[in-house]
């Protein structure tokens, strides 16, 4: 394909690709990848392809601090925590499954047309941060997959030294827990909170959102103890849902996304900087019950609040 086939729509020009601080938007991409997927459906395999092209390297200094963490799961929690610096649409977070752990591969915000094209390109870019992290990698002791068997399952056997298995419930990523802890060949304390900070500054840079999205997010932050639903952000916009969520989906994003955005950041942050019981919290971020905050934060971040208070200050609480 010529660049200009590529780029056709996209409002993206060569002195655009040119610029190192030009920023491409979501919608931007999506666009080009449409015009990609739909020009080159004879190539089924094409997103591996271009997820194997993603080395830590590209993402800066998200793939510094992945490559500087002192060992996997804390790779995977920066990773998971500050994934809006990564180029990923697909949601990834990780779950405790018995003596496994399971990145999960959320695709369920992605358009359909280009869902696998996407879903394939993060799954091979998954694959490439796990080997640079950790040489060799770590094999993973189940892939599961939604669609059908492809004909090219042979190159996801390639990539994570297993086929997966189709058809599945879910998109994911077994691997055992015993390796989680294990130190990471590259690991520097000192270095990983040095990265860290720049990932703090740059994800709150990146929130400030424009667009939409931006307006939704401010709505969203200025309620916590109520989070609107989407028909009362919508009207506040002078938007009917429908249009908001097309709206949305153009910027690369989703209402229910965003308000997962805006609960797990107010959550972390009084977990992080307080000592608020987890009822207040639930209630604060619009919870009808402490379960059910529970339930999303373990969604979110792999473990329970409790755990992750422990994590960030050290400190043993009994609040459930």
């Amino acid at each position: 394909m010529e660049a200009a086939e590529c780029l056709q729509g996209t409002g993206i020009d060569p002195d655009t690709l040119a610029d190192p601080q030009s920023e491409i938007t979501a919608g931007q991409e999506l666009r080009l990848v449409r015009n990609i997927v739909r020009r080159l459906r004879h190539l089924p395999d094409l997103g591996l392809d271009a997820g194997l092209r993603y080395h830590l390297a590209v993402y800066g200094i998200w793939g510094f601090a992945l490559v500087s963490s002192p060992n996997f799961r804390s790779a995977a929690d920066i990773a998971t925590r500050y994934l809006d610096l990564s180029y990923a649409f697909v949601r990834f977070r990780m779950e405790p499954r018995g003596r496994d752990i399971a990145v999960l591969l959320d695709d369920s915000g992605i358009p359909e047309d280009l869902r696998q094209f996407l879903l394939d390109r993060d799954f091979a870019a998954l694959t490439n941060a796990v080997r640079e992290i950790r040489p060799g990698g770590i094999p993973p002791t189940r892939v599961l997959l939604r669609g059908p068997r492809p004909a090219h399952a042979a190159r996801y056997a390639e990539l994570c030294g297993l086929e997966p298995q189709f058809d599945a419930a879910e998109n994911s990523v077994l691997y055992s827990a015993a390796v989680l802890d294990a130190p990471l060949p590259q690991g520097d304390s000192q270095l990983a909170r040095l990265c860290l900070d720049q990932c703090r500054q740059l994800l709150a840079q990146r929130q400030s959102r424009a667009g939409i999205a931006g307006k939704v997010r401010d709505l969203l932050l200025r309620a916590p103890g109520e989070m609107p639903d989407i028909q009362r952000i919508a009207d506040s916009l002078h938007l009917s849902p429908r249009s908001m969520r097309r709206r949305l989906e153009e910027e690369g994003t989703s209402f229910r996304a965003l308000l997962d955005e805006v609960r797990q950041t107010l959550a972390e942050e009084m977990l992080s900087t307080g000592r608020i019981k987890l009822s207040e919290i639930a209630l604060r971020l619009g919870y009808s019950e402490p379960a059910s905050f529970i339930h999303a934060f373990k969604r979110w971040k792999g473990m329970s609040p409790s755990a992750f208070r422990e994590q960030q200050t050290g400190e043993t609480s009994s609040d459930q």
